[in-house]
């Protein structure tokens, strides 16, 4: 059971990126998915989640620019982010599970490694 993030780099603000997180060895459709990030010296936040039946959730601070998204024949999950901002700066981490509180990360049961975004001003 794997979960690889990817897609994370350098982009200034107001700029894009599109994450994605590959699950292997295991077939994810009956899962919620979710992405948290984490900036140095700070706790884990959500960010975004999506539940088996595609229902969408997201954090305040990300609501209208990112945009969480699943394609179950890929076992993939997608957070498309637009209009990045220097706050946005973090490690991001995917995650599977069934949560009953989808912003709890500690209700997650996989986890994916993290992929860096640096946003510049």
């Amino acid at each position: 059971v794997q979960l690889q993030a990817s897609g994370g780099g350098l982009v200034q603000a107001g700029g894009s990126l599109r994450l994605s997180c590959a699950a292997s060895g295991w077939n994810f459709n009956s899962y919620a998915l979710g992405w948290f990030r984490q900036a140095p010296g700070k706790e884990r936040e959500f960010v975004a989640a999506i539940s088996w039946s595609d229902s969408t959730y997201y954090a305040d601070s990300v609501k209208g620019r990112f945009t969480i998204s699943r394609d179950n024949a890929k076992n993939t999950v997608y957070l498309q982010m637009n209009s990045l901002k220097p706050e946005d700066t973090a490690t991001y981490y995917c995650a599977a599970g069934s949560p009953y509180r989808y912003s709890n990360w500690h209700q997650y049961h996989y986890f994916g490694q993290g992929t860096l975004v640096t946003v510049s001003s």
